[in-house]
């Protein structure tokens, strides 16, 4: 038996309506994440390359367990079992945000170290001798500069963050996937509107890709 499917572009762009509202949550949950995950980056990035073992050992405990475990794994923990131990409910917006806090976190802890340690110690050892102390060395001379270099791995973990949220559909948060899964119930249009999700999801990470490239030529223009 021979079946024959014709793409409905009439349905695929009546979708970008009714996925739209999806958006603002996308973006909440991704670059409020991002935000705090960025605090929890320098925080354990530097905890990781602190002389004191009692610092590292946390941080290295952290990063190993969030960046070795899935981030769908994550958020239905803080969704589903966070709420057992605290004795009350956790709202699907606040356990998205939370989960790309944590696993972005982990992440950016390591681009946090690995672009500091990728400063010359002659660099250090210079702001020292010229009478700077290790917290203006560190501010002025060694951060600047490392976080130029942070910029590229730091671009690609917002748009890595971003895509991160279309799995927290399970967990009822009313981003773009989720949205697209309320329309097609209705129309049965499955192709169609997942193609305009992806659509979506590109023009975003496309125009973040577009900003970080003009932030990264700034950077490299101010060296």
């Amino acid at each position: 038996m021979e079946v024959t499917f014709q793409f409905d572009w009439a349905a695929a762009f009546g979708s970008i309506p009714h996925l739209l509202p999806g958006i603002p949550w996308t973006l909440l949950i991704s670059f409020g994440g991002l935000a705090i995950g960025f605090v929890i980056g320098i925080v354990f990035g530097l905890m990781r390359i602190s002389p004191s073992r009692w610092l590292r050992l946390p941080a290295i405990l952290y990063i190993e367990v969030f960046r070795g475990t899935p981030i769908l794994v994550q958020v239905l923990f803080i969704f589903y079992g966070l709420p057992q131990l605290l004795g009350g409910p956790i709202n699907a917006l606040t356990a998205g945000i939370a989960a790309i806090a944590v696993n972005s976190g982990a992440y950016i802890s390591e681009v946090v170290r690995g672009g500091v340690q990728s400063i010359e110690r002659g660099q250090r050892e210079a702001s020292l001798s010229l009478g700077l102390s290790r917290t203006q060395a560190f501010r002025y001379v060694i951060w600047p500069q490392a976080f130029r270099r942070m910029i590229p791995p730091l671009g690609n973990q917002g748009i890595i963050s971003i895509k991160d949220t279309s799995l927290f559909s399970v967990i009822g948060v009313g981003e773009l996937v989720r949205q697209g899964q309320i329309y097609i119930a209705t129309t049965f249009t499955a192709l169609e509107v997942y193609l305009m999700v992806a659509l979506l999801y590109l023009a975003i990470t496309w125009s973040l890709s577009l900003l970080l490239r003009q932030l990264e030529r700034r950077g490299l223009a101010g060296q």
